[in-house]
């Protein structure tokens, strides 16, 4: 009779839920099967009733119901349905977690005769897995592992439900790599079976399982140790031809993942070094002609990370003209503001970590120094930072090449509104004067200096409470004053 909407409410009403729930401890199966079917029934869609349910201690029935009778199809069938729909009630997730209830759904899942009971454990895991003491429990019982296991069976195929469990499990073993000690689990020094499948499926033909292994790679490189040992066990060519399979009409999904993945792996210096020996530089440059904002962004973002404190990356960089090119077109990408961002803070890394004349010249030449200039009066402060200290080195380096942009751009009134700035942050404040020292040093600029009456603003500044501020500004003083 509850099957029909329209009986729900008289069946509640009538008092009947609490009257059925003590037969869930009921030992005849048959018993148990019928209650669990009609409390199901009457209580679907009703949230309130549901609470209601797991607040009379249902939750550890059910589980003692599954484990008592594991091989009673239709019963265990009941007692997943009931969790499943139970699993998104915080209280029910917190009366599961003190049950370890990961082996009896591990042990259903691999008995699951068809891609409907799959899909209700996946998604019971799904929701349980959102917490990170479950997913430590269900590292530790196994979960990852039964979840791999299962999409080792089912790939090769083409039946959309087997392609549907494949990316529900697949989503779901990236989830709980977010949390620390179930990642680690999982990666057990590169020996883990989890991470070893995860190898395997950036090389499949599936894309779903293309994405969910670039990004359990850069789930797994997050901290050093993992990121020197996945360098050792060869895993960056993988990822590079999986990157280098997208790059025309491919999936933007896949190629976000894998540069997030190299990005991470990049981040310990070793790794750098290695990764420009390896050529992994040149064969991501491919991607440069990727129109897809998403995957521009990621890219340079993954460059800049490349260059961070290696000079001869820099310098490799810095020096390719089709590089710099297509970093220039990408300074004024009119609808993404974040391609435009990392675009300009890559130039300011190449100038940054290369210190190299053949790159502040080559940087100038691609018409490189306006967007400088343009980032060095961004909102962000970190920005402003890295363009500043950026046109510093470059103009100590060359200031014949950077007179022309600093005029048209008017860099120096620009950089005396900074210093007159009340708002100003002191960094963005010191990172100007290291500009303008730089400046002072230099002939060339001197009069420019001394048109917008540099002088006086510095005077002010030497009164500033930030004794490294006022210490920075006499001495610009000091050297203007002996050139005067």
């Amino acid at each position: 009779m509850a099957r029909e909407a329209t009986v729900r409410e008289p069946c509640i009403e009538a008092g009947l839920v609490k009257v059925l729930v003590p037969h869930l401890n009921s030992n005849n199966q048959e018993m148990l099967l019928n209650t669990g079917r009609a409390i199901g029934r009457i209580c679907f869609d009703n949230s309130y009733q549901q609470d209601q349910l797991v607040q009379s201690g249902v939750i550890p029935r059910l589980v003692s119901i599954m484990r008592e009778y594991p091989n009673n199809d239709p019963l265990v069938n009941v007692c997943l349905l009931a969790l499943c729909n139970l699993a998104d009630i915080d209280s029910a997730r917190e009366a599961l977690s003190e049950l370890e209830v990961a082996d009896v759904l591990t042990f259903q899942l691999k008995q699951a005769p068809d891609a409907e009971r799959r899909h209700v454990i996946l998604e019971i895991l799904g929701s349980l897995g959102e917490s990170d003491s479950l997913k430590l429990q269900f590292a530790e019982s196994g979960v990852p592992e039964a979840l791999s296991e299962m999409i080792r069976g089912l790939q090769g195929g083409s039946d959309p439900h087997d392609l549907c469990s494949i990316k529900i499990a697949s989503n779901l073993i990236v989830s709980l790599l977010l949390g620390d000690e179930s990642m680690q689990k999982c990666f057990a020094e590169g020996s883990g079976l989890v991470y070893q499948d995860v190898l395997s499926w950036l090389q499949s033909s599936n894309t779903q399982l293309q994405l969910s292994g670039a990004l359990a790679i850069a789930n797994f490189a997050r901290n050093d140790s993992n990121c020197v040992k996945m360098l050792d066990l060869g895993v960056v060519p993988h990822i590079l031809t999986l990157l280098e399979q997208h790059v025309d009409e491919g999936d933007v999904s896949v190629q976000h993942a894998g540069l997030s993945a190299l990005r991470n792996l990049a981040i310990p210096a070793t790794n750098k070094v290695r990764m420009l020996e390896d050529g992994v530089t040149e064969r991501i440059k491919t991607l440069l002609r990727s129109d897809m904002p998403p995957v521009q962004f990621k890219l340079l973002g993954t460059l800049r990370m490349m260059v961070d404190g290696q000079e001869d990356a820099a310098l490799l960089l810095g020096r390719d003209a089709t590089l710099l090119a297509r970093v220039m077109e990408w300074c004024e990408a009119k609808d993404h503001a974040g391609v435009r961002g990392e675009a300009s803070r890559l130039l300011a890394a190449l100038i940054r970590h290369s210190r190299s004349t053949e790159v502040v010249d080559a940087v100038a030449k691609a018409d490189g120094i306006r967007h400088l200039i343009s980032m060095a009066t961004s909102e962000h402060v970190i920005m402003q930072n890295e363009a500043l200290v950026a046109l510093a080195i470059a103009s100590a380096i060359d200031i014949e090449s950077m007179k022309d942009p600093f005029r048209e751009a008017e860099l120096l009134p620009m950089l005396k509104k900074m210093l007159e700035d009340p708002a100003g942050v002191v960094e963005v404040k010191f990172s100007a004067l290291g500009l303008i020292c730089s400046l002072a040093n230099s002939s060339v600029m001197k009069q420019d200096l001394d048109s917008v009456n540099m002088k006086e603003s510095l005077s002010k500044m030497t009164d500033h409470n930030s004794t490294k501020l006022a210490s920075q500004a006499s001495s610009i003083l000091a050297i203007l004053g002996d050139t005067s």
